[in-house]
């Protein structure tokens, strides 16, 4: 069970888990603290670790309070929806036949039946997200095997609120926040070998960056970029 450390107008959610070290993280979009410890840490000894990482911590949650947002979205015509990093506007065609999606220049066609409900609209945008990254991941997958030296058993779709990736090392799967068709193509790359990665290094230690800085030399202005997108109108995460 989580414990509560309060920093002045800062609370803190102290978890312990089997980790070697302390990780300390500041959540999108509203600044949450969460610091995970391993197993024998004192709750003392977190608090002094997190006094050391206050000015940090108010820095990251300055910079949430300022960051750019989306409005949430109605699914109607004339609204703007972002597509592979680029805004395009809705188009909204009410026919009485199946549920359909094109896309040209800069709009989106969805076609839909009289009286279809914004659920209903969000539920068909959202499959055809899960379409169009179905058609994307394989293809860069394969670009990265042969370079990165592992073979990928499997990815998954997922809409995540804490990452944009993650890996299971173990059996050698990668899964993959649905978010990202929204982002420019580089950054969904970028998340794919980062996570491939992970199959080798399961965490962050120096020679995972040492292989990422040799594979995707560019990685940090990438997720630079990433992170300082507008968020959602949900909480979607940012990356370390």
């Amino acid at each position: 069970m989580a414990e509560l450390i309060q920093l002045g107008d800062i609370a803190i959610s102290v978890t312990r888990k089997g980790v070697k070290n302390v990780h300390l993280s500041v959540h999108p979009p509203d600044g949450r603290v969460t610091l995970v410890a391993p197993t024998s840490t004192r709750l003392d000894v977190a608090r002094a670790y997190a006094i050391t990482r206050i000015g940090w911590i108010r820095q990251q949650r300055e910079r949430f309070a300022k960051q750019a947002r989306e409005a949430p979205r109605q699914y109607r015509g004339r609204e703007t929806h972002y597509l592979w990093g680029r805004r395009h506007l809705l188009e909204v065609i009410e026919r009485n036949e199946k549920p359909l999606i094109t896309i040209d220049h800069r709009t989106i066609h969805l076609q839909v039946r009289p009286g279809t409900q914004q659920d209903q609209r969000a539920r068909i945008i959202h499959e055809w997200h899960l379409q169009l990254l179905h058609e994307a991941i394989p293809g860069l997958i394969r670009k990265w095997e042969p370079r990165i030296g592992v073979d990928v058993n499997g990815y998954f779709l997922q809409r995540m609120k804490t990452k944009w990736g993650s890996c299971n090392p173990y059996r050698a799967s990668i899964r993959i926040n649905t978010e990202l068709v929204k982002k420019p193509r580089d950054m969904l790359e970028y998340i794919i070998v980062h996570e491939m990665v992970h199959i080798l290094h399961p965490k962050h230690t120096p020679a995972f960056f040492e292989q990422l800085n040799r594979l995707y030399p560019n990685w940090r202005v990438v997720r630079s970029e990433l992170n300082d997108l507008p968020l959602s109108a949900e909480s979607w995460p940012t990356i370390s």
